[in-house]
């Protein structure tokens, strides 16, 4: 059993390795995270040996991850990444949580009416788009799928009409297996202007796209001043850019852009509809512009001002 002591002193190791992380946001994160981590072990009962070494083993294994990624490993540092940013752990299911449910919706008719508890998932309209979308999940589902699951095959009906039971428990399954293979936004931008207005998700307003995009972007085209023009008085110096020096460090945050979706809410002439695009690659409005079938050259209205750069990346950093 560890003594206190013990635990003490890997705390003190996960803190003073989680200070040589490269990005305050990351820091930031794994403080509280250990904070939350170590309270939960010492709340755990001692009459419970067995769950505390698990709890134990747990964050020494993230604190392994967090050394390796230090160290230059690539899919350490893409874990803890996915960590930081909701891609994977409790933070994910944080981020989708608000979007599972749809609270103004009326529920559906209980699929056996003697049952209320017995109703069908709902699918709302944000994760309707992140299902269906390829820039918020490897393979996106079909419209139709989420009316009719796979999983519930109609040849069943040849035997006989199909258990109620069954086709509830197979359709939540279904729900809960799906949406588990998304990857949640962080941001909702807003196509043009409306009446309306979408709920805030995840870290709206936070700018933690932005910061990302400010190390990852390429510096600007000026070529570098020469030493004779450093060393000149009347020489002024560039402005000073946010872009992380480490080449290897913005191809990781690079790959990250690539699993952070955002979220598009617009105003059609009959319903809000939501959409979603990647800032990656292209043009942030040239994206957003063919997701949403509008004219490239429209401009689109975004609630965050670095959305409306153009988010152009090269192919080596």
């Amino acid at each position: 059993m560890w003594a206190m002591t013990s635990l003490s002193s890997l705390y003190r190791n996960y803190l003073r390795q989680v200070r040589s992380l490269p990005h305050h946001y990351l820091r930031q994160f794994f403080q509280v995270k250990a904070s939350d981590d170590f309270r939960a072990i010492a709340a755990t009962p001692l009459r419970k040996p067995h769950l505390r070494q698990q709890k134990i083993r747990r964050v020494s294994k993230d604190l392994r991850r967090i050394k390796l990624a230090l160290t230059g490993r690539h899919d350490a540092f893409s874990y803890i990444l996915d960590l930081a940013y909701g891609r994977r752990g409790k933070l994910k299911w944080e981020l989708m949580e608000p979007l599972l449910i749809q609270p103004n919706a009326p529920p559906p008719d209980p699929i056996i009416r003697s049952v209320p508890k017995s109703r069908p998932p709902v699918y709302s309209p944000e994760l309707k788009a992140l299902l269906t979308n390829s820039a918020s999940r490897e393979k996106p589902l079909e419209l139709h799928q989420l009316k009719f699951p796979p999983t519930l095959s109609p040849q069943a009906r040849l035997l006989g009409p199909l258990s109620k039971r069954l086709e509830f428990n197979t359709r939540w399954r279904y729900f809960e297996r799906e949406w588990k293979k998304v990857y949640p936004p962080l941001e909702v931008a807003v196509q043009k202007e409306k009446t309306g207005r979408a709920n805030a998700i995840g870290f709206q307003d936070q700018g933690l796209i932005d910061h990302i995009n400010d190390m990852v972007r390429p510096s600007a085209a000026t070529s570098p001043m020469t030493r004779r023009e450093r060393l000149s008085s009347n020489a002024q110096l560039p402005p000073p850019t946010q872009r992380h020096p480490s080449r290897w460090l913005r191809r990781r945050y690079q790959d990250l852009l690539g699993r952070l979706p955002i979220l598009v809410f617009g105003t059609g002439s009959k319903a809000p509809s939501f959409n979603v695009a990647q800032p990656l690659t292209e043009g942030a409005n040239l994206i957003l512009s063919i997701s949403l079938g509008l004219n490239v050259k429209t401009p689109l209205k975004l609630t965050s001002p670095s959305l409306k750069q153009k988010y152009v990346l090269p192919r080596e950093l």
